[in-house]
């Protein structure tokens, strides 16, 4: 798909075979750890694969939809022949609307689709697929992207039905979903308790209070939990050292992440990262 992504847009129905990966070259690439530059949806059509998503199992089986931010590192464990239908799009070419919403909903779990929204998922998908051989069309580059963007509306509205809607939303829930947006924006230059809560004018006390009863965590947790998620991604998807990493991440003090990173993980980032070759 990477070869079709000139214009931002990347679109095909695939069919895979494990007999498609016959050397071992082929099936290291396959089930390389990646991160891909647009948002991606998989829709699985036929078939059932299991896939890591930021070191997480799933096991998905047709009909279902797989949705993919850029930040999330990925690949996959096992399949059997399968059909996906598969499409990527990067931000410029997004309604800006519906980025707010796919910024809101990530990391969303793998979704089974019923058989109603299945069936105008793939009949969408296929007038997107049209369109995206007509080249010639002078309108070719507004109708793939009016057209991809039709399909990621329906994407979001059936992930955003699998969730509860925010009218039926507790005051510690629409805290906590306050908490993860800003979480997701500062993670990197925000480490305190005191200063998410400051941001959403409330007490620490009171954030603690409602993240500790949504997640059954701290604030001080799930900011480390964060960091240590991205942390792990960029082990894994990138080449840099340890430091640059912990740099990155906004600690000038590298052993002290060192040591947060082997406390929380029960491994040194080294060994976690030598795990990706296991």
């Amino acid at each position: 798909m990477a070869e079709n992504f000139s214009q931002g847009i990347s679109i095909d129905r695939l069919h895979l075979k494990k007999s498609d990966f016959k050397t071992i070259q082929l099936r290291e690439e396959a089930t390389q750890s990646h991160r891909d530059e647009g948002h991606t949806f998989h829709i699985l059509e036929n078939g059932n694969v299991v896939i890591e998503i930021d070191f997480l199992k799933y096991k998905i089986m047709a009909p279902a939809v797989v949705y993919m931010h850029p930040n999330q590192v990925h690949r996959i464990l096992d399949f059997t022949n399968m059909t996906v239908c598969s499409l990527s799009i990067k931000n410029e070419n997004l309604n800006q609307e519906y980025l707010k919403f796919l910024e809101e909903i990530a990391p969303s779990t793998p979704l089974t689709l019923t058989n109603d929204i299945s069936t105008i998922i793939f009949e969408t998908f296929s007038l997107c697929l049209k369109f995206s051989t007509q080249k010639s069309n002078r309108l070719y580059h507004l109708l793939l992207k009016d057209s991809c963007n039709t399909l990621v509306g329906l994407f979001i509205s059936a992930f955003l039905n699998q969730n509860m809607r925010l009218n039926s939303l507790s005051r510690f829930e629409i805290i906590a979903k306050s908490f993860n947006q800003l979480l997701e924006k500062n993670y990197c230059v925000l480490k305190r308790s005191a200063a998410y809560a400051k941001q959403l004018n409330i007490s620490t006390h009171y954030l603690n209070e409602s993240i500790k009863n949504i997640t059954g965590l701290s604030v001080s947790q799930c900011i480390r939990e964060r960091i240590i998620l991205e942390a792990k991604r960029l082990l894994y998807h990138s080449d840099k050292s340890v430091k640059e990493i912990a740099f990155e991440l906004g600690y000038d003090d590298y052993p002290y992440f060192s040591r947060l990173f082997t406390k929380t993980v029960g491994m040194s980032a080294l060994a976690f990262r030598n795990k990706r070759h296991d």
